[in-house]
């Protein structure tokens, strides 16, 4: 069954911190993740626990064990399930997945398997769906798994640039399942976005810079392959907030 049409943010959250501000910008839910920099990993057990604890909006961990590509091995598989059954135990409202086959289509009986062993959760589709070779054909086949919604950049670099396969997928999806657009959605785009596509749930990391507050920093080695490790990313309450405000008065208007 499709989701209210009505505007709504989720906030990809790679923190509890950033789910926090996320909530009290006003977004719906979180996706909550970590990683920003590999579009999302499964976050830890306590990053799940203290979110689904102290915050009232709901929480909808990712599960994907690695960046890279969506076709998994059995080692990887089995992280999956594993990760799922903790947000089941958490009582997690659902979880973001999605896994492909070598030749670029839904993996529809691994996806199932996920699917089954989540409930009572819901499950929502992430940007794999961009990667898939068909995803006219990928949409039916999440219908079909009845998957609850799909996040998805109409299969371009961001949500502006596919806009016009977004308004595409929104027609043709015609209530099945919600058409989530995302990727570099921000308060100065949003209200074109909603004109072009007809979609009125979105996916944004609202997310800024945190300057480090390390007095002594060593600039001779690196810890890791970010260009810059004395400054972090978190979710921007305010940027939620602005992004709230341009859903709500472009949709309610």
């Amino acid at each position: 069954m499709n989701e209210v049409a009505t505007g709504c943010l989720e906030v990809c959250a790679n923190s509890y911190q950033s789910a926090l501000a996320a909530q009290n910008g006003g977004a719906k839910r979180v996706e909550l993740c970590d990683n920003l920099a590999e579009g999302g990993t499964t976050p830890s057990y306590a990053q799940i626990a203290l979110a689904k604890k102290n915050l009232s909006i709901e929480v909808w961990p990712i599960i994907r064990p690695r960046g890279g590509d969506f076709l998994y091995s059995e080692i990887e598989f089995e992280l999956m399930k594993e990760d799922i059954k903790i947000c089941r135990s958490l009582n997690c409202e659902g979880i973001v997945a999605g896994i492909l086959k070598a030749d670029g289509t839904i993996d529809k009986e691994r996806c199932a398997e996920l699917i089954e062993l989540a409930k009572p959760m819901e499950v929502a589709f992430h940007r794999a769906f961009d990667m898939s070779n068909d995803m006219d054909q990928a949409l039916e086949d999440l219908i079909a798994l009845n998957i609850k919604r799909v996040l998805t950049s109409g299969g371009a670099s961001s949500a502006i640039l596919g806009a016009e396969k977004l308004a595409q997928l929104v027609k043709k999806a015609n209530g099945r399942i919600t058409i989530m657009p995302g990727a570099g959605i921000n308060e100065n785009n949003i209200k074109n976005l909603i004109n072009q596509t007809g979609a009125t749930q979105f996916h944004a990391s609202a997310k800024e810079f945190m300057p480090s507050k390390m007095e002594f920093r060593n600039t001779e080695t690196k810890m890791g392959s970010i260009e810059d490790e004395y400054r972090y990313e978190l979710t921007s309450e305010i940027k939620v907030k602005a992004l709230v405000d341009s859903i709500n008065g472009a949709i309610n208007n």
